[in-house]
């Protein structure tokens, strides 16, 4: 199972930053404050959004800079990427670094997330796995599922905060709770085996959770489905009878 996680939960730390944009306008709501809502910060922030969709970057930056200035964390965020893409300005890394720990600092999880990241990578800050942890957690402890799973990942493999395959678990689970694919799949490799200290082996939720999985387009865990469920229908009812061949 070790090999299995790891191949799994490590791909995951190459996550690109992205920028926030309408095509999560849910989300952009609610990854606002109350407060934030309400205020013209908020709708200045939306006006960028519609700005930038269009490809004028120019405007869409000057609208982000202001709102990130009144305090909306998304409008942070994505001024905090535009600094780093030079899109409508040059390109001001260092400068991009604060205005994404301002958003991080401003509770949004994927500001935090995205944070930890380059501490994990040592991209424009120190390399420091304890520094990218403490971000994923406070990433995960907000419900974000791709900090929750690399924060699993670093547990199961002792990357900058002790090996504790009990919290790893714990956090796989919450990131597989909340729809993420890859988690649901290390879940049910859990189950498949048991881990001793930390879950029993149980068939039954490992073929839920590869299911859960599997529907989401993960071949692998399609696979492991079929081959549990083979053999408990052999644990039941012996192999299934072959076809009798035709007579000469």
């Amino acid at each position: 199972m070790s090999r299995q996680i790891q191949r799994r939960g490590l791909r995951m730390l190459q996550t690109v930053l992205v920028l926030v944009l309408s095509a999560a306008s849910s989300f952009a709501l609610a990854a606002q404050s109350p407060k934030d809502a309400q205020g013209d910060a908020a709708a200045l922030t939306q006006i960028a959004i519609a700005h930038y969709e269009k490809n004028d970057f120019g405007h869409a930056f000057d609208e982000f800079a202001e709102a990130a200035q009144r305090g909306n964390r998304l409008a942070q965020f994505n001024y905090a990427m535009m600094l780093m893409r030079g899109e409508g300005t040059v390109a001001r890394p260092e400068e991009a670094v604060k205005w994404l720990r301002r958003a991080a600092d401003n509770q949004m999880t994927h500001a935090q997330f995205a944070y930890g990241e380059l501490f994990e990578r040592g991209e424009l800050v120190p390399r420091s796995l304890e520094e990218a942890n403490k971000w994923y957690e406070r990433a995960a402890a907000g419900g974000h599922t791709e900090a929750q799973r690399a924060l699993a990942t670093n547990y199961f493999t002792g990357r900058g905060v002790p090996r504790d395959y009990k919290r790893a678990f714990t956090w796989y689970k919450k990131a597989a709770e909340g729809g993420d694919g890859p988690s649901q799949y290390i879940v049910g490799s859990y189950y498949e085996r048991g881990e001793p200290g930390v879950v029993p082996q149980d068939i039954e939720q490992a073929k839920t959770w590869y299911g859960r999985a599997a529907a989401q387009g993960d071949v692998g865990a399609l696979a492991k489905l079929r081959e549990l469920v083979e053999k408990t229908y052999r644990a039941k009812h012996g192999d299934p009878p072959t076809a009798a061949r035709p007579s000469m």
